[in-house]
């Protein structure tokens, strides 16, 4: 198969645990992982030590940054969150930054 997967978040555990199963699975030809802590990504790709996996740094909620790593994507599987609720309670804006948020 010539299927590319994309997944957010892909060092968190739920990601993670997909990322399993998705390695192994024959039908991605192109896993890529998406996320901003280049130290887990490291981690990761010594970790799988697996051609099948690209990775890319970068922020779900910086449009520009997903617009590159979305190009020629087949599927997605989004788990990027924000961990922390005191994080999102003290500051919202970093939890759902978009065009339509205002200050």
């Amino acid at each position: 198969m010539n299927n590319i997967l994309l997944i957010t978040g892909g060092t968190g555990s739920f990601g993670n645990a997909f990322l399993k199963g998705a390695v192994q699975n024959r039908f991605y030809s192109e896993i890529r992982i998406f996320l901003r802590d280049e130290k887990k990504q490291d981690d990761l790709r010594k970790k799988l030590n697996s051609d099948k996996v690209k990775f890319y740094i970068g922020d779900v909620r910086d449009k520009e940054s997903v617009s590159k790593v979305v190009k020629g994507v087949d599927y997605i599987f989004h788990a990027a969150a924000l961990k922390q609720v005191p994080s999102c309670e003290f500051f919202p804006n970093r939890g759902c930054k978009n065009k339509y948020f205002r200050n």
